[in-house]
Formats: C-alpha cells, sequence, structure tokens
C-alpha cells in the first residue's frame, strides 16, 4: 500500500530532481497514513540509494541493469514494482522522462492521471488534485477516482525537505521485456547548466536583434550560475540551438529566477516559464504583455540594461 515514486538517476548519481519527489511522495503517504518506496532502475551504488531515506524513503526497490533508454521497457518495469508492492499511487516527475512513461503505465495499471501537479493533492477521499489548465491562466481542482492513480509532478513545484531515517534495499527483478529502442550512440550535453535543472535561467527574445549579440545573455548567466534559454523565434531563425527553446512548444521549467531579455511575453512563451518562482522582464515596450506576468519589469533596450545589469553583478559579488 506504500506510495511508489520514480527516482530516476544520471550514470549513478541522483539530483535535486528526485529528492524532490521523494519529499513530495513522503507528504502524500503521510496523507495516506503509508509509507514512501522509492524505484530505481540502473546501476546505482547502495551509498546513493541511502540517500534517499534523508528526504522520506523508507525502502528503495533497485532494479539493476535496465538503461536501455526504452520507455516501454521502464514502464513494464515500474508497473511489475507497482503491483508486487500494493501501491494505489505512483509519483513520477513531469519531465520528459515522465511524460512518456506515465500514459504507458496508467494503461497497464488502469490508472487516472494526474499531470503536471505543482502542490499536494487537496483531500485522498475522493483523490483530489490541482493542475494548472489554459496555459497556465487557471487551474483545476480533478478527481481521480480510480483505484490506483499516477501523479507527475512539475519540477521545482515543491520544497525539498530533509527528514532522515533509514532505508531498506531491496532488489528486484523484472521482466523488462523486449526494447523497441536501438540506441546506436549516446552523446550528452557538458560544460553548461543544463536547462531544465538550472534554478536561474537567463533569456533571449528578438529584442536581442542578432545572435553576434548573444555575449550578454551568457556573461550574465555565467556570473549567476544560471542557464541559458531563448524564445521560439529566436531558435527558428538559428540564433540560438533549438535545445534552449523554452515556451509550450519547447521546454517547460519551473527555475526559482528567469530573467527575459527582449522577449515580448507571447502566452506560448508565458505557458512554458508560468511556474518560475520570480520573472524579471527587459523589454524597450512598457505595453509588452511579459509585464504583467513579471514580478519585476524594466522598460529599456536589452542591450543597454543588460551591460548595466552584470556591472551591478560584478559589483555585488566583490
Amino acid at each position: 500500500m506504500s506510495v511508489l515514486v520514480y527516482t530516476e538517476n544520471w550514470d549513478g548519481v541522483f539530483k535535486k530532481l528526485s529528492f524532490e519527489l521523494v519529499s513530495y511522495a513522503a507528504k502524500v503517504a503521510e496523507m495516506m497514513g503509508t509509507s514512501v518506496t522509492a524505484v530505481s532502475i540502473g546501476d546505482v551504488a547502495d551509498d546513493e540509494l541511502n540517500k534517499l531515506s534523508n528526504y522520506g524513503a523508507s525502502k528503495v526497490v533497485e532494479v539493476e541493469g535496465n538503461t536501455t533508454l526504452d520507455n516501454q521497457v521502464y514502464t513494464n518495469i515500474l508497473a511489475q514494482v507497482a503491483e508486487a508492492e500494493g501501491s494505489k499511487v505512483v509519483v513520477i516527475s513531469h519531465n520528459n522522462t515522465g511524460k512518456a512513461i506515465a500514459p504507458r503505465l496508467a494503461v497497464k495499471l488502469k490508472a487516472a492521471i494526474g499531470a503536471g501537479l505543482i502542490k499536494l493533492p487537496i483531500v485522498v477521499e475522493p483523490f483530489t488534485v490541482t493542475k494548472k489548465v489554459f496555459s497556465g491562466k487557471a487551474f483545476a481542482n480533478v478527481v481521480l477516482k480510480t483505484d490506483v492513480k499516477i501523479l507527475t509532478l512539475a519540477q521545482n513545484s515543491f520544497e525539498v525537505i530533509e527528514t532522515g531515517g533509514k532505508v531498506t534495499i531491496e532488489r528486484f527483478s523484472a521482466d523488462a521485456g523486449e526494447a523497441k529502442t536501438i540506441v546506436k550512440d549516446v552523446q550528452k550535453q557538458s560544460g553548461k547548466i543544463l536547462l531544465n535543472d538550472a534554478e536561474i535561467v537567463v533569456s533571449g527574445g528578438r529584442g536581442m536583434k542578432s545572435p553576434d549579440n548573444w555575449g550578454p545573455i551568457e556573461e550574465l548567466a555565467e556570473l549567476l550560475g544560471a542557464a541559458t534559454a531563448c524564445s521560439r523565434p529566436v531558435s527558428d531563425e538559428g540564433w540560438r540551438p533549438h535545445e534552449e527553446h523554452t515556451g509550450q512548444t519547447g521546454k517547460i521549467i519551473a527555475p526559482n529566477l528567469y530573467i527575459a531579455a527582449g522577449i515580448s511575453g507571447a502566452i506560448q512563451h508565458m505557458a512554458g516559464i508560468s511556474s518560475a518562482k520570480c520573472i524579471v522582464a527587459i523589454n524597450n515596450d512598457a505595453d509588452a504583455p511579459v509585464f504583467e506576468s513579471s514580478d519585476y519589469g524594466i522598460v529599456g533596450d536589452a542591450l543597454t540594461v543588460l551591460p548595466a545589469f552584470i556591472k551591478a553583478v560584478k559589483e555585488a559579488k566583490k
């Protein structure tokens, strides 16, 4: 009856995302009067698995070796663990992996999905969750009526809570099935902060006027320990790589601080960053839509404001 949480690892290491999920699952389990079981797929050292106990997991089920990058394989494994544990709630991240696994898992477990959640359930009887709708302009309370529920949690929407405790590690042998995806080569981005992991993001739009003007965006990001991003028109023009495109049709992120330089604030873009804790907008149009959603706004040319911004940050860091 435990709450099951899928803790994704990266080369055998857990990131903040996994600890956030376990913290969330622990609070859901508290509401239900049960415990948390974490699932780890792949080869992870016991010392790393033990870290999950710091955030509320009382048991870790480790499925070794299955690193095929095939979502159907992962789905098969999670379904078997959920059934073996008798879990009525499964928690997964609302990232690219979670979005691929959750629907498949729902079919296997005949479960309802609460997707892209931003807070704890309102109540567990009936099981009612809150999610954003209409591109983040409204909220909906959704009742999940199936016996098993799958919850996908929006990244950076729940506090990481250290609780301490001990964890039991159990090895699990699963029938993963035949992988449908053949991975011939894996190329990993290195040398910069990944956009989905970043606490701070500095983003540029067409107001930067040219790809040659991206220097201040990158310099400010380096000073702040931030990732760089861009609006869709910028990536469409080839000014920046598509992996930096944030918005409804790009990456949906939830950093603590989002700095938008020269971005007008089209609804599609704002839908992708609406969960940011603080939004700072720089735009020379005082009526730009971005200011309606910003916590702080600077009216001015981004190419003039950014150098002053950078100078202020350097002085503050002395």
